[in-house]
């Protein structure tokens, strides 16, 4: 069983972070390598690991100076892991970190194929579909 765990960028697992969010995220729809890094020195950091080995991750980015609303994105699986539960373990690991430090909402930018994995936990449509990054999205909310 995967084991879920926060991490800062100083921690040597936050390169493999980085390099499993290029292949599994940027490289397929054409971003450079670590083009979507904007956010990581203020987002807390989670990540799957099993047997060694970083199969997953994904970032909480405060939205406010009170941290009572922040942002899931950047969520990635290993190809070899999906659907074998480890998104599930790190978005519920996140939920949970953020009602321990009394955020409120969090909100996301789902693509639109996927939304119906965060609907499982509560997460509801706002909004209209919109475009990023080239790829369908839809807003996403879930109050804590």
């Amino acid at each position: 069983m995967p084991e879920v765990i926060r991490i800062n960028m100083k921690d040597p697992l936050y390169q493999k972070e980085r390099l499993l969010r290029n292949r599994v995220l940027l490289r397929p729809i054409g971003i450079p390598d670590f083009g979507w890094e904007m956010n990581d020195p203020r987002a807390w950091h989670f990540v799957a690991i099993e047997s060694g080995h970083l199969i997953g991750c994904v970032l909480l980015v405060p939205m406010d100076d009170m941290n009572t609303k922040a942002q899931l994105t950047q969520m990635a699986v290993d190809d070899s892991c999906q659907k074998t539960g480890v998104g599930r373990l790190l978005v519920q690991e996140l939920i949970d970190f953020a009602k321990s430090e009394g955020i409120r909402e969090i909100e996301i930018h789902s693509r639109s194929t996927v939304t119906q994995f965060y609907e499982r936990f509560g997460f509801e449509v706002f909004g209209p579909e919109f475009e990023e990054v080239g790829i369908s999205h839809r807003y996403m909310s879930k109050r804590l």
